[in-house]
Parts: structure tokens; sequence; C-alpha cells
């Protein structure tokens, strides 16, 4: 356990060491887990290993943050880098994928290292926050951009970084760009809501020029707690707005009623559900992914019980830099003779994506 209160490690000793102190019993798949290939450490916070319920082996939150040894399988048309962000990255930390916006790997560190985690190229790589010369050439590259209208701040999760850090790092780029929208992307106010303060949000209120939005990620309802209520109040009383960005997960969300209650609860806390990712063909990740006809059918079910405002769109970002399109839409045109389902792209182009193979 270290200073934040985060369990952690590189392979199978730290998930026993901290079943131990929990008291879960692990699963022979959890205890067969080894670090391998793109594989994310384990590590968790302890606010949000709280919210396990001990005895139960198909809980929700255990199965997003255990390990399991299904992460050493990998299923046909998975890739390490299955959105080709290396391939259009412009800058060692910049990915320009779109034309109106682009991304910045602001740390490859997380206070909770999900187990869907599509960016496992990545995430956990020990490579450290970005360096003042990483963020000076991104900063000029969308100084010379100016068709670039929005930047992500992901990686990783900015908000592991210190609010020293946090405060250079958006000055750099208001500097250059002060009408540049920012994307804070985080899952930090939903397992590490302690990490909200009052001195992060005046970092937040003294780079104002533009809008800053909060892109969060709650899977679960039982994540909707008092305490990640009122981390995200935090940002929605400043002024900034809060979208939700859930992933549909096999045995975490993948049932209607649990989905009903996510979105609703959501609603109430002023969170837009924004969008279902369905999950993307990272490698080792098949097991958490859920069959394409499963989840439009969620869908459909869906929209009967939910209001508009409470309605994600069910998105999937296709492979090989596809892009994002809606599921359920003229995006998708049917299955091939080998099973795969066919997406045109928003370009024209045409992508495949694989069901998991369980």
């Amino acid at each position: 356990m270290d200073e934040k209160g985060q369990s952690h490690g590189r392979g199978s000793m730290a998930v026993k060491a901290f079943a131990r102190k929990q008291g879960i019993v692990l699963t022979e798949k959890e205890q067969a887990w080894e670090k391998d290939g793109t594989s994310p450490p384990f590590g968790v916070s302890t606010y949000y290993a709280s919210l396990i319920t001990p005895s139960d082996s198909d809980d929700p939150i255990r199965r997003q943050i255990l390990p399991t040894s299904c992460e050493m399988m990998y299923s046909p048309g998975e890739s390490e880098d299955p959105l080709a962000e290396e391939e259009h990255s412009v800058t060692s930390r910049l990915i320009h994928r779109y034309a109106e916006r682009v991304a910045f790997l602001v740390t490859d560190a997380c206070a909770v290292y999900c187990r869907h985690c599509f960016r496992r190229r990545f995430t956990g790589t020990q490579r450290g926050p970005a360096t003042t010369e990483d963020i000076i050439a991104a900063a000029r590259y969308v100084g010379a951009h100016q068709e670039v209208k929005e930047i992500l701040f992901t990686g990783g999760d900015m908000f592991t970084l210190s609010n020293e850090k946090i405060d250079a790092l958006i000055g750099e780029f208001r500097a250059v760009r002060p009408d540049l929208i920012i994307r804070l992307c985080s899952r930090v106010p939903v397992v590490l809501p302690s990490r909200i303060t009052d001195g992060l949000m005046a970092v937040m209120k003294k780079h104002s020029s533009a809008p800053f939005f909060l892109m969060v990620q709650f899977n679960h309802p039982r994540e909707l707690t008092a305490q990640s209520r009122e981390a995200t109040a935090r940002f929605i009383d400043a002024g900034i707005p809060v979208f939700n960005q859930s992933v549909l997960l096999r045995g975490v969300n993948d049932d209607a009623g649990i989905l009903e209650e996510l979105c609703n609860g959501l609603l109430a806390a002023r969170i837009k559900p924004y969008y279902l990712f369905q999950g993307d063909l990272v490698e080792g990740t098949a097991h958490l992914r859920v069959p394409l006809e499963k989840g439009l059918a969620l869908v459909k079910e869906l929209r009967r019980r939910l209001s508009g405002l409470a309605m994600p769109v069910y998105a999937v970002d296709l492979p090989e830099g596809g892009g994002k399109v809606p599921v359920d839409s003229m995006y998708l045109k049917g299955r091939d003779s080998d099973g795969a389902w066919v997406f045109e792209t928003p370009d024209g182009g045409e992508r495949r994506y694989r069901d998991p193979e369980v």
C-alpha cells in the first residue's frame, strides 16, 4: 500500500496480498494471472476496493480491477493498438486522429488500472508524466494547427499529477491557444474522489478562457456513491459540465436493469450519460467484451425505458483508426461470410469488428 492508499504491483503476488487484506478468496483464474505482454499492472485505490463485496466472485467492481489469466489469451482481430493511435501520433505524446481534435497523453499512471483498458500498450508502463519538452512540442503543434478546436487530456489519468504540474500543463496550452476547449478525461472522481480538492478546483478556475468538460467513466450504479457524486459536483458547481462514457462490460453492466439504474442515477447527479462504448478490440480483453448483437438488444430495451436525456449513444470506435460511429445506425452494414460485423467509416471506408471468442 503506497502513500496514496493504493494497492499495486506488477505480478500475482500483489494480487494475492490484496486479496488476503480484503478477505477475498481468489478464483483459479485470478490466482493464475501474471503480467504478460500489454496486460496492465494491478493497482486499486483503498476507496474503490471498499466497494467490492468480498464474498461475491462475480462482483462487478471486482471484475473491473482484479486481473485473471484470461488477459493472457488473445483472440482474432485483437491488437495492442486497436485504434491506430501510434500511426496518428504527431509528437511523442500527441495523437491527431480526428481533424478538429487531438489527444494528449499526460501520464501513463492511473489511480486504478482497469482490466478493460484500451490503451494497454501505454498505461502503467512506467513511462511517467509528459516532460516539459513533450508538453511544449504538443502545445506548439496545436498552436500551429488552428483547425484543432479541442484537446483531450488523457493517458493514464491527469489527476494523478500534483496540482502544480496540472497548472503548468494547462497553462502551456492556454498560452498558445486560449480558445482551446479542453476535455479532462478521468476516472479519478469515480475511483479516488478524495483527490478532487479545493486546490485542484482553484487550478481549473484559474484557466477559464475557454470551456473545460469533464469526461468520466461510471460503469455500474454502485460506483455512484456519496463521495463520487460530491467529486463530480465540484466540477459542475464550478461551471464545468460532466459527461459519462461507460464501457459495456460482460458481467459488469450487460443488463438492461443495471444500465437503466446507472443512466438515471447519473442524470440525477447532473451527469449526462454520453456514450455507452462497445469494447475495443484490444489484446487480452475478449472475456470482458459483450457480443455486439446482445449490445444492440440492450440498447433497444433502454430506448423503451429511458428518456432522451438519460439515453447514451451506443458507439464503437472502429479498428485501425476508423473512428467512432453509433452502432445502431446506418454505419452498420451487416455481417460478412466469416461472421464479422461490417461497418462503414465516417469517411466512406470499411472496417470489420469481431465478436469475442470466449
